[in-house]
């Protein structure tokens, strides 16, 4: 009979070794390695089997066939709903994640008291708080009458054995996946072995009976997912609930979703009541701008389906320094040193003896290439002390040869833009056909330098007026 083979796993980072040493290899961390079987694991039931059976055929069908839309179960909270793609899915794994304290746990008791409120059976496993603490945050959020199952429990056995009395659960929520130990592993709760384990044994309870869980996840210091990212792999859905510490809103951003889009968001903000669904975010975003200061840039992204309004904020200011300084917070640090060098080579714009901070305002994050104008229209902006028209919008992708490119959906972002009541727009040539009163004061530059001689001429049209 052949031997089995055993492999070492590291604690911290997941990662296999073929033999045990004092230090992993991929993550550097001492004394982290256990044993490990190599007959258990994803593919394979819990354990290790102790003998192997006869495998079973499973029916094989076409790809042609009816396709019945997933049934879900609708929160009522419209912000969550959203981001989800309409509601939980019966039988589906759901992974949240976010920094300690950004409003996980006050997010699901919201969450779990609505459903329960609609006639749902919502079932709360705690592994962190005690049944007193979860009452608590309850009373604080008004909702301590709806009738929500509580518990305090870490081992996924008794967990499971819990909800399986009585009438099945529509939603289980564990909080946290980290906290959970089953007794088929030995090693410590949060170790990658238990962590594994305990999301497989939670995830085909949800696969085997309709039941829809919510796991949440603690997040490491690069805000990754703590735990084997195999996890991820294996839930049908990962959100990441964000927000800086200085700020009352938050943001729960969709990475992964098997039954809806992937790029949606659900906007909150945080109050002593809890958390309150911001239904227009622009507002929110563009709430404290001061219309009239150089260096400021409206720009109108999409989210998913959903476009926003952020103000950009640029500072270019004379440097001391041998090497001028280069700041940027809720963007690209790399694509500014891009924009920063188109504007050098084509347009004839020197930052070089210049520090150059970049802002996006309310700490908001931005990742599509389309912030590239409003970004070079801040820069040019602050470096010339000009203020920006403050009823003007700005979005396009800026090419490295100094082009201005098109972006998508560029009627939804003017659309937003209008009804906010911001009158013009500067966009890039061939967006389509610009309808209503803010296309008709629209500008489409082909080339970035033709921007750059637009606010530059403002300037002469100003001294113009004042001899």
């Amino acid at each position: 009979m052949a031997k089995a083979r055993v492999q070492f796993i590291c604690q911290n980072c997941g990662a296999a070794h073929q033999r045990w040493a004092g230090k992993c290899d991929s993550c550097g961390e001492w004394n982290t390695l256990v044993e490990e079987g190599t007959s258990g694991g994803i593919g394979s039931g819990p354990g290790a089997l102790k003998s192997a059976r006869k495998g079973r055929a499973v029916t094989l069908t076409s790809l042609d066939g009816e396709i019945e839309d997933a049934p879900r179960i609708v929160s009522g909270i419209g912000e969550l709903d959203r981001a989800t793609g309409g509601g939980f899915v019966r039988g589906s794994a759901l992974l949240i994640g976010g920094d300690p304290g950004i409003g996980k746990s006050t997010l699901l008791t919201q969450a779990a008291a609505a459903l329960a409120a609609r006639g749902h059976r919502v079932v709360y496993v705690s592994g962190e708080e005690a049944v007193a603490q979860i009452r608590l945050r309850a009373q604080r959020l008004g909702v301590a009458s709806t009738p929500v199952e509580l518990a305090a429990e870490t081992n996924v056995e008794d967990i499971l054995a819990t909800i399986a009395d009585g009438k099945r659960p529509d939603l289980v929520i564990i909080d946290s996946i980290q906290t959970l130990w089953t007794d088929l592993a030995d090693s410590a709760p949060g170790t990658v072995t238990q962590v594994r384990a305990s999301s497989q044994a939670m995830i085909r309870y949800a696969k085997s009976t309709g039941a829809a869980v919510v796991l949440v996840g603690h997040v490491t210091k690069e805000g990754q997912i703590a735990g084997p990212r195999v996890v991820e792999h294996m839930v049908d859905g990962v959100l990441y609930f964000e927000g800086e510490g200085g700020h009352h809103f938050r943001i729960l951003r969709t990475v992964k979703n098997r039954f809806g889009p992937t790029d949606e968001i659900g906007v909150f903000e945080m109050s002593d009541k809890g958390l309150r669904e911001v239904a227009n975010p622009s507002e929110l975003f563009l709430g404290e701008r001061h219309a009239k200061a150089p260096g400021a840039a409206v720009f109108a992204a999409i989210e998913g389906t959903r476009p926003v309004l952020v103000e950009i904020q640029a500072l270019v200011a004379a440097s001391t320094l041998g090497t001028p300084r280069r700041a940027v917070v809720g963007w690209d640090s790399s694509r500014l040193s891009m924009i920063l060098a188109v504007l050098e080579a084509h347009c004839g714009v020197r930052f070089g003896q210049h520090d150059v901070y970049l802002n996006v305002a309310g700490g908001y994050r931005i990742s599509e290439p389309a912030a590239d104008l409003a970004v070079a229209s801040a820069l040019v902006s602050s470096l010339t002390g000009l203020a920006l028209p403050a009823d003007c919008v700005y979005f396009g992708e800026i090419s490295l040869s100094g082009a201005v490119r098109p972006v998508a959906h560029a009627q939804q972002r003017l659309k937003e833009a209008e009804k906010l009541g911001f009158g013009r727009a500067v966009l890039p040539s061939g967006s389509g056909e610009l309808a209503g009163g803010i296309g008709a004061g629209s500008f489409q530059p082909t080339a970035l330098a033709d921007l750059v001689a637009r606010i530059a001429g403002s300037r002469r049209s100003r001294a113009e007026e004042t001899d």
